[in-house]
C-alpha cells in the first residue's frame, strides 16, 4: 500500500505560541485515520495546514504525492475538506448547495444534476432535496457537508470534528457513512475528541497533545503498548487481605489493587494486572475457589482507547 498522506516535522507557530511541533505521521491508502486529542491540542491547526488553508512554519505535508507548500492547487484537487463548522448557505435549497459547489469545481452543468442526485442518495437526503438548508437538523447538515466534499470525487477526505455536537443517532449515522466511503476507496483523515468514534471505525489512530504526536498505530497496537497486562476484576464477600497476599505471590499476577466498594454491602473488589494466557486465567479462578475464597464475581475488563488516552496524555494544551 502507498502513503496517501505524509507529514514530516510539521511545525506551526503563532505569535508567542507553538500550536504544532515537529509532528510526523503517515496515512496509508484506504486508512480511516482517527486524529485524537483534547481541545487545544493542535488538531485543527494540523488539518488546516493539510487543507492548504494555513502555511506551515516548518516541515511539510504531502497529500497524494503533492506538497501543501509547493503544490497547493494539486493538493486541493486531491482532497475533500470538511471544516468543523457548516458554513453560511442557509438560503439555498439542499440540491442547490451541492450544485453550487460542483460548479465551483468546474463540473459541467449537464453532469451536475445526476451527480447531485447520487450524492443525496449516498447521504440519505434525497427526500430533503428541495428543502432549504436552514431547515435541516445539525446531523443532516453534517451529512450534507460530507456530500459536498465528494462533488469532485477526491481520493482523500479530511474531516475536522465531523461528529462534534451531534446526538448519538446522528453520530452513528456519520460513522456509518465514513465506513461506507472507505469501502468506496476513499482515504479518510478525521479529527475528534470523541474516543468512541475512533475505537469504532479507525484502522489507525494518532494521539496528539500540546502540539506533539505522542502515539500512533492501530488501536490494538496502542492498547498493547500502553496496557501490556490484562485487567481482571474479582469481587469477594470477605477474606480480602488473605486474597491479596495469596494473589501477590503468584508469578502471573503483576499487581493487585483493592477498589472502594460501590454499594452498601460488604463486598470487596480487587483489580489485578495479569500476565497469563486464557488457560492460566481459568486456573486462577479454579485455584481461588479451591482455597475457599468467597468469589462472587470474576471477569476480565476489556481494554479500550479511553484508558489508553488517559494513560498517555497529561492534560496539556498548547
Amino acid at each position: 500500500m502507498s502513503s496517501m498522506i505524509q507529514i514530516t516535522d510539521l511545525t506551526k507557530r503563532y505569535a508567542g505560541r507553538t500550536a504544532v511541533e515537529a509532528l510526523s505521521l503517515s496515512v496509508e491508502e484506504g486508512d480511516i485515520y482517527g486524529f485524537v486529542g483534547p481541545n487545544g491540542a493542535g488538531k485543527t491547526s494540523t488539518i488546516r495546514m493539510m487543507a492548504t488553508l494555513l502555511q506551515p512554519t516548518a516541515g511539510d505535508i504531502w497529500v497524494a504525492g503533492h506538497s501543501v507548500s509547493k503544490n497547493p492547487r494539486q493538493v486541493r484537487r486531491a482532497i475533500g475538506y470538511m471544516p468543523d463548522f457548516f458554513g453560511v448557505y442557509n438560503d439555498m435549497k439542499v440540491w442547490e448547495y451541492l450544485d453550487f459547489f460542483a460548479a465551483c469545481y468546474h463540473i459541467p452543468e449537464f453532469e451536475r444534476h445526476g451527480l447531485v442526485l447520487d450524492l443525496l442518495e449516498l447521504v440519505e437526503l434525497s427526500h430533503r432535496s428541495d428543502d432549504f438548508v436552514e431547515n435541516l437538523s445539525r446531523g443532516m447538515k453534517q451529512r450534507l457537508s460530507l456530500a459536498r466534499t465528494l462533488v469532485h470525487d477526491p481520493d482523500v477526505l479530511i474531516l475536522d470534528e465531523p461528529a462534534s455536537g451531534l446526538d448519538p443517532r446522528a453520530r452513528v449515522e456519520i460513522r456509518e457513512l465514513m465506513v461506507e466511503l472507505s469501502k468506496l476507496g476513499k482515504t479518510i483523515f478525521f479529527s475528534t475528541h470523541i474516543l468512541a468514534d475512533v475505537a469504532e471505525i479507525s484502522t489507525r489512530v494518532g494521539i496528539i497533545e500540546a502540539g506533539r504526536l505522542i502515539a500512533s498505530g492501530t488501536p490494538e497496537d496502542l492498547q498493547l503498548h500502553s496496557l501490556p497486562n490484562r485487567l481482571v476484576e474479582i469481587t469477594l464477600l470477605d477474606r480480602v487481605d488473605e486474597a491479596i497476599a495469596y494473589l501477590s505471590n503468584l508469578d502471573s499476577v503483576v499487581a493487585v489493587e483493592p477498589q472502594a466498594s460501590r454499594n452498601k454491602h460488604q463486598r470487596k473488589r480487587l483489580v489485578i494486572q495479569f500476565s497469563g494466557d486464557d488457560l492460566s486465567l481459568s486456573k486462577l479462578l479454579a485455584d481461588l475457589t479451591a482455597q475457599g475464597f468467597p468469589v462472587i464475581h470474576f471477569s476480565e475488563n476489556s481494554r479500550d482507547l479511553e484508558e489508553v488516552f488517559m494513560r498517555l496524555t497529561k492534560g496539556l494544551v498548547t
